[in-house]
C-alpha cells in the first residue's frame, strides 16, 4: 500500500547535506576535471620541452581519417559533458527549487544578450593579450582551440563546443555552486573565491597562464551572478568567447603571424 502522497513534504537542505550534494557534483562534473588538469599540468611540467613548446588541445579529432564517426564521437562526448547539468537541475527539484532559482532560463532574452555580450567583450579581448602575454614568458601551453579536419561539421560542433562549455561551467560553478554555498551560510565573498579557485583549478592543463587567466574571470562572472542572481548572462557570454576562440582559431591559424 502507498504511503506517500502529492502533499508530501519537500525534503530541507540543511549545511551537512548542501555539502554532501555538492562534493556529489563536482565530483562527477569539473571538480574530477581538476583532479585530471593538475595531472596533465605536471605532466607538462615533467616533460623535455618548455611549456610553450607543447599543446593543449580544447576540441580535437577523435577518430582521424573516419569524419562520420569523428562527428558522432564529438557530439556523445558534447552530451555527456553537459548531462551534469542535468543533475543540477534534478538536485534542485528535489530541494523545492529549480534552475529558474538560479537564473538559467528565459524569462530575460534581451537584458542577458545585452548583458553577456558586454561581458564576452570585456573579458575576451584582455583574456586574448593575457594569453599571448603568458604564452611569450613560457607558462602556458600553446592553446589550440581547435584541431577538427575541414569538414562540413567543423564550424557546427565547434560551436556546440563553446555552447555546452559554457552552459556546464556557468551553471554548476557560478549559479548552483555559489547558491548551494550561499545556502550552507558561506559569506559572498568566501563562496566566490572558492568558486574562482575551482574555475582556474580545471583549466591547469593550460599551464599557470590558464589557471592565473580563469581565477580572475571567475571573479568576475562570479560577482556578476551575485549581483544578477542570473546565470543566464554568463552562459550567453562563456558561450560567445568560446565561440569565437575556436572557430576564429580554425580560420586564422596559420595566416597570421601573432597567433602560437
Amino acid at each position: 500500500m502507498r504511503t506517500d502522497s502529492p502533499s508530501a513534504p519537500v525534503p530541507m537542505l540543511g549545511p551537512r547535506l548542501i555539502r554532501a550534494e555538492v562534493v556529489v557534483v563536482l565530483s562527477v562534473s569539473l571538480g574530477a576535471s581538476a583532479l585530471v588538469a593538475f595531472v596533465r599540468l605536471i605532466g607538462a611540467l615533467t616533460a623535455p620541452q618548455e611549456l610553450k613548446n607543447q599543446q593543449a588541445v580544447l576540441v580535437g579529432s577523435m577518430a582521424p581519417g573516419r569524419p562520420w564517426l569523428d562527428l558522432t564521437l564529438q557530439l556523445v562526448q558534447i552530451a555527456i559533458a553537459v548531462a551534469p547539468v542535468g543533475l543540477v537541475a534534478y538536485l534542485m527539484v528535489r530541494s523545492g527549487e529549480s534552475l529558474r532559482t538560479i537564473g538559467t532560463d528565459f524569462r530575460q532574452p534581451g537584458r542577458d544578450l545585452l548583458r553577456g555580450a558586454a561581458l564576452a567583450a570585456a573579458i575576451g579581448g584582455s583574456g586574448l593579450a593575457f594569453y599571448l602575454a603568458v604564452w611569450a614568458f613560457g607558462v602556458n601551453l600553446t592553446v589550440v582551440p581547435g584541431a577538427l579536419p575541414e569538414v562540413w561539421w567543423q564550424v557546427p560542433v565547434l560551436l556546440l563546443a563553446a555552447a555546452q562549455n559554457g552552459v556546464l561551467e556557468e551553471v554548476v560553478v557560478a549559479g548552483y555552486l555559489l547558491h548551494r554555498l550561499g545556502q550552507a551560510g558561506w559569506g559572498p565573498w568566501r563562496a566566490l573565491v572558492v568558486s574562482s579557485l575551482l574555475r582556474g583549478s580545471y583549466h591547469l592543463y593550460q599551464g599557470f597562464g590558464g589557471f592565473i587567466g580563469n581565477v580572475v574571470m571567475g571573479l568576475v562572472f562570479g560577482r556578476m551572478y551575485q549581483r544578477w542572481g542570473r546565470a543566464m548572462p554568463l552562459v550567453v557570454a562563456h558561450t560567445l568567447i568560446d565561440a569565437v576562440a575556436f572557430v576564429g582559431y580554425a580560420f586564422l591559424r596559420g595566416k597570421v603571424s601573432w597567433l602560437p
